[in-house]
């Protein structure tokens, strides 16, 4: 299935891009993000496991079991605070 990213903050300043389309095996958006590790250094490092990374798809916001289906936007990007 295709899917279509975006990357905000300081994901897309690490990865160097504000999003992509891409094809993808995963059925859930854990299964996304682990390929996307798989990728590079530099995506294992800015995705990987325990770092506090939000997902959303089809702009919800949403836990790593969402299942994916094809055309979802996902979304990736840190917590958010405020002051």
């Amino acid at each position: 299935m295709r899917v279509h990213i975006k990357y905000f903050a300081s994901i897309r300043e690490a990865l160097g891009t504000d999003g992509e389309t891409t094809d993808t095996t995963a059925t859930t958006l854990a299964g996304l993000r682990a390929e996307l590790i798989g990728r590079s250094a530099v995506y294992a490092q800015t995705l990987q496991p325990g770092k506090a990374v939000r997902m959303a798809l089809n702009q919800v916001l949403c836990d790593e079991n969402a299942p994916l289906q094809d055309g979802a936007e996902v979304a990736f990007f840190p917590p958010v605070t405020g002051g």
